[in-house]
């Protein structure tokens, strides 16, 4: 199977919708995933850049990020498409747009995200709590890098 990663197009957006709603009702089984709507994806990805991974012309994940912070805020895939290099793919072109340090924050329950971004060279910073519930905020970040978030 072959696959690429574009720029945000408008004829993604219903794909992208769909796959946010679908990644999150399997992802997030500890919620009440029967609040998840299709148009949440537009809310959770106001104002941020978006990457798109494709097949043909399919979206099969995506990437957003909040430029002024070199926040990533979305990272999701497919499930029909895991295991194949698309997420790493995915935030590695992100963090060759916003470079380094970069963060992001993850929901301590969601144990497959936080050991691929720990295998992707991310760490733990510290924990809070949102509405969504207790997550980490992670840092990847070169060695000599300071960064106070």
């Amino acid at each position: 199977m072959t696959w690429q990663i574009r720029n945000m197009q408008p004829e993604y957006l219903m794909s992208l919708r769909q796959l946010y709603l679908d990644a999150r009702q399997h992802t997030f089984n500890w919620q009440d995933i029967s609040k998840f709507r299709l148009d949440d994806f537009d809310t959770a990805t106001k104002d941020e850049e978006i990457l798109v991974a494709v097949s043909g012309n399919t979206p099969i994940g995506f990437v957003s990020w909040w430029e002024p912070d070199n926040f990533i805020h979305n990272l999701y895939v497919d499930a029909g498409y895991y295991r194949q290099g698309i997420g790493k793919s995915l935030l590695e072109h992100c963090l060759t747009k916003i470079g380094r340090p970069a963060a992001l924050k993850c929901l301590q329950q969601n144990t497959p995200a936080l050991l691929f971004y720990q295998s992707q060279g991310w760490r733990v910073h510290s924990a809070g709590q949102s509405d969504d519930g207790n997550y980490f905020l992670m840092l990847f970040r070169e060695p000599s890098a300071t960064f106070h978030y």
